[in-house]
């Protein structure tokens, strides 16, 4: 095969080759904030939504702990899915989420230690986290580590900003504040009935009837 022949098919690879951004990959980004999202639409991750949204600004915490474990596990998980025996995937999964778990937990005990500690349950749980487990199974074994990351990238900013959703609604009615600060006049009577998980399960549920209802999406 002459060198002529060699370059063209080259050229022909990368012009077939899927851009990076492509429509397809981005909709991996786009659809998990909206018509796709893993807590109105799949109805996972609710403990936490429910749990750790009393206030912003231990509820921005763990969106970005959840964001830091997902899209790094996804794209692990994606890189090691040739190697990873089948009967043993989800111990793996495990392993390398509890092990960026422990990161997490870590670098809050050293930097914002009284978050730390009124996260540390919920921090622990994310690797049981439904949404978590959930995209390395049906997504990072069988995809690219780049559609991974996406993907993981998606998925935790549509888990963060419901979360980040439900905590402002319930700090600022709650407490007349908002990352601790006070918001509302000393006219503003705190509602106690904010700080309880009912508000949250109410808030939650309003926000998932409006996609779903923008959506138009119907259980089957």
């Amino acid at each position: 095969m002459s060198t002529e022949t060699i370059e063209k098919s080259e050229e022909k690879v990368v012009k077939a080759a899927e851009p990076l951004l492509s429509k397809k990959r981005r909709k991996l980004v786009t659809n998990p904030l909206d018509d796709d999202n893993p807590i109105t639409l799949q109805v996972l991750g609710i403990c936490s939504a429910l749990a750790v949204t009393i206030a912003l600004k231990g509820t921005v915490i763990m969106a970005i702990a959840v964001f830091f474990v997902l899209v790094s596990a996804n794209v692990i998980i994606s890189a090691l899915r040739n190697t990873i025996p089948n009967r043993i995937r989800i111990i793996v999964q495990l392993v390398v989420v509890a092990s960026l778990v422990a990161v997490v937990d870590q670098v809050l005990k050293a930097y914002a230690f009284e978050q730390s500690k009124q996260l540390s349950v919920f921090v622990g749980l994310i690797i049981t986290n439904c949404i978590v487990m959930g995209r390395l199974e049906a997504f990072a074994l069988g995809n690219k580590p780049w559609d991974s990351l996406l993907d993981g990238v998606g998925n935790s900013l549509g888990y963060g900003w419901i979360i980040i959703a439900i905590a402002f609604v319930r700090e600022l009615f709650g407490s007349g504040k908002l990352f601790g600060a006070q918001v509302l006049g000393d006219w503003y009577l705190n509602n106690g009935f904010f700080a309880t998980p009912a508000a949250a399960c109410i808030i939650l549920g309003i926000i998932i009837w409006i996609l779903r209802a923008r959506s138009g999406y119907t259980e089957e």
